[in-house]
């Protein structure tokens, strides 16, 4: 396996060049400037977004308008290079030597330009970047991003601009540009998905080879007709891996399936990529979450993905740790709330072991254009993120934020419908949880966000399936109906996707959460308290604890913002998986 910190785990080649570091930095100049009339007057350090400590500025004023410029030496050779954002929020245009190359919309997903003519004529680069994001736009997806000068209640400090890694790989003229895997556990096979750019002939073939623990699984060559190869590969059963079980990824076991990809004219390589998969299966039945065909009890956490020193933007370490630290309290999975995380974290997901419900950040407002925003970047979101073995499941919207009046707005309700039948048309293999929370409209899991403080009412709500349907039908946690519509919960498992928010501050003005208490002790006991009902609950298939960490002004974490315990994590790990097992 490459292990480097190749900022797209998926699909890795050997040469690149990471472009981080010093940028020059501008905030002061209008959306409408050229290139060349713009003041650089300060240096960013790239991928922090300016509002961070970690870029040098620590500016959170407004910043609707920023530009960016590096220029750097370069000798492209007879090879082609691309640029890469990994993302940039959220309208951007990039002019390479004061040529107008690209400009892309979304603030959460990457886009490449090809630099290659420009580097053979210049042999030097000058890349300059103008981001725009307005930050009183509401009807943007904003997920978490305050539209305040200061964060207030559940919103935090904004990124604007460039967040994730800007970087330069070398690539053959005709070339893999694109990768998917999806594993059939039935079947006993993995299919592939290659699409290609740049001429492609009779000549050309494409060989695989997929191995775990240095044992081949499968090899073979595939002749091409066209620029994209869609094939099912069937794996081996031989050797090492004659029990079948002991392939399957699991957040217990996290197996992973190296893959080598080779782009072949005649008997030369013209291309080689690397990449992984792991043969997983994740579904619903009446009752239950299942995870390679068997029930699975999801243990999972509130994950805002936000940072003291770097917010939205994180280091690979970073990313790494909060991985680690979800699993050392006892967790299998996390919800990423509002924001669509780095590749990356994904990358440590599914090496490490850790299931992840992916989110799209909200808009706060709807209208055509917040639609049409959504409908675009989501679409972009699954096309990268679906070969992750980690993702277990899509949510679209989140507790009706940009779908007003649910229960009375026909308008609305037929956009969340349509968002959970795009998502499950582009990914069948996961379920699609239409609007996390409560005022379900279509939906493969019901998801209930229920803050309440009393570990007796969380036993009346769930105790059995049959309380849980009535507590669907006809109770209103947190104020709320949990469906509308003639909405049916009949035959659908059900999970507590929000709950808890004890905020332990020592404070009583420090902050805020659902619930407070003041002393280690008090703290634990609360969670305990909490969780052993949750566990108590057979109406429950799983459950989401808000949440991971403190987030600025909410105080309701298991760790601190820094990362640091709040209370013995042993116990706090016991309590989260039930028993009174655990293996440090």
């Amino acid at each position: 396996m490459v292990t480097s910190t190749f900022p797209r785990p998926l699909l890795q080649r050997k040469t690149w060049i990471n472009l981080d570091g010093f940028w020059e930095f501008s905030s002061r100049t209008e959306v409408e400037a050229e290139p060349g009339s713009v003041q650089f007057e300060k240096k960013i350090i790239v991928p922090f977004p300016p509002e961070s400590e970690a870029s040098g500025l620590h500016d959170q004023n407004y910043h609707p308008v920023v530009w960016y410029r590096k220029e750097l030496k370069f000798d492209p050779g007879e090879s082609c290079w691309l640029l890469h954002f990994g993302a940039v929020d959220y309208y951007a245009r990039v002019w390479i030597n004061g040529h107008f190359v690209a400009e892309h919309e979304g603030g959460h997903c990457p886009f490449s330009v090809d630099i290659t003519g420009f580097a053979k004529t210049s042999g030097n680069l000058e890349i300059t970047v103008c981001a725009q994001d307005d930050p009183l736009e509401i009807d943007l997806p904003r997920g978490k991003q305050d539209w305040e000068l200061k964060p207030h209640r559940i919103w935090y400090p904004r990124t604007t601009g460039i967040w994730q890694t800007v970087w330069l790989e070398q690539v053959p003229e005709t070339r893999i540009a694109g990768l998917a895997w999806t594993p059939n556990l039935e079947r006993w096979e993995i299919g592939v998905e290659v699409d290609l750019h740049g001429k492609v002939t009779n000549r050309h073939s494409i060989r695989i080879r997929l191995t775990a623990d240095s044992k081949l699984l499968a090899e073979d060559r595939y002749t091409i007709t066209g620029k994209t190869l869609r094939r099912s590969i069937r794996l081996e059963d031989g050797g090492l891996y004659h029990i079948r079980s002991k392939l399957l990824w699991s957040p217990e076991r996290p197996r992973l399936i190296q893959a080598s990809i080779e782009l072949m004219d005649g008997e030369e390589i013209l291309d080689a990529v690397q990449s992984y998969t792991a043969m997983r299966s994740v579904s619903v039945d009446e009752q239950q979450f299942l995870l390679n065909g068997r029930p699975y009890h999801l243990r999972m956490v509130l994950d805002q993905g936000y940072w003291p020193d770097t917010l939205m933007s994180a280091t690979d370490y970073q990313l790494k740790r909060d991985v680690e630290l979800t699993k050392l309290l006892g967790f299998n999975g996390a919800r990423k709330h509002q924001k669509i995380e780095n590749p990356r974290f994904l990358y440590w997901c599914d090496v490490l072991g850790l299931l992840i419900w992916e989110e799209m950040p909200s808009a706060y407002a709807y209208s055509p254009k917040a639609v049409r925003r959504f409908t675009s970047e989501w679409i972009d979101v699954i096309m990268r993120d679906r070969s992750h073995p980690c993702i277990a499941a899509w949510v679209p919207f989140n507790e009706s934020w940009g779908v007003p009046d649910l229960p009375e707005n026909q308008t609305t309700r037929d956009y969340v419908r349509a968002g959970y039948h795009l998502t499950r048309a582009l990914d069948p293999t996961r379920p699609v949880i239409g609007n996390d929370g409560w005022e379900h409209v279509e939906t493969d899991i019901i998801t209930i966000h229920d803050y309440t403080d009393n570990p007796a009412d969380i036993l009346r709500r769930y105790k059995s399936i049959a309380a849980a349907n009535e507590t669907v039908l006809y109770d209103r946690p947190n104020n709320h109906v949990l469906g509308v519509d003639g909405f049916d919960p009949a035959g659908l498992p059900v999970m507590l996707t929000e709950f808890g928010g004890i905020a332990f501050t020592r404070n009583v003005r420090e902050g805020w959460g659902y619930s407070r208490v003041f002393d280690e002790q008090s703290f634990l006991a609360e969670y305990k308290a909490l969780l052993a009902a949750v566990h108590g609950c057979g109406g429950l298939s799983g459950f989401c604890y808000t949440q991971l960490t403190d987030t600025f002004q909410e105080k309701n974490g298991l760790l601190n913002a820094d990362r640091t315990f709040k209370a013995d994590h042993v116990a706090l790990a016991r309590a989260t998986i039930g028993n009174f097992y655990y293996d440090e």
